[in-house]
């Protein structure tokens, strides 16, 4: 029986999307750092083959009208997207190896306030 999470044609990867479907940035980075090599591999072999189909699927429809199982499928792709460089480039280390750490920045949707697009009139900016 199936829980209608993904458009039909994806339902099979219904069981990644309870730990994987995550709408921010920070969610799916902190994810990833809590997962184990294992983990992202199994989750990346799960997607990557079907990576064209699904971005074929969601360049269909307009992204600000997406319906809740498309949305979650444009979440796992997301998702896929931060963890395909640790399966590809680093070995399935769910961290950045030989970097800082990667608490310390913590993703910004949006502006920060007072901020008006201009990277040099922001306070505190060295000279």
């Amino acid at each position: 029986m199936s829980s209608d999470l993904l458009p039909a044609s994806y339902r099979h990867l219904e069981p990644w999307v309870d730990r994987w479907a995550l709408a921010s940035q920070v969610e799916r980075e902190t994810t990833r750092r809590a997962s184990t090599g294992a983990q992202l591999k199994a989750f990346y072999d799960a997607l990557v083959g079907e990576g064209d189909g699904i971005v074929a699927h969601l360049n269909a429809l307009p992204l600000d009208q997406l319906a809740a199982p498309e949305r979650r499928l444009l979440y796992l792709m997301l998702s896929l997207a931060e963890v395909a460089p640790h399966v590809e480039l680093y070995r399935g280390d769910p961290r950045v190896p030989f970097s800082f750490e990667e608490e310390r920045f913590i993703a910004e949707h949006g502006a920060a306030p007072g901020f008006n697009g201009d990277l040099y009139a922001l306070p505190n900016r060295p000279a």
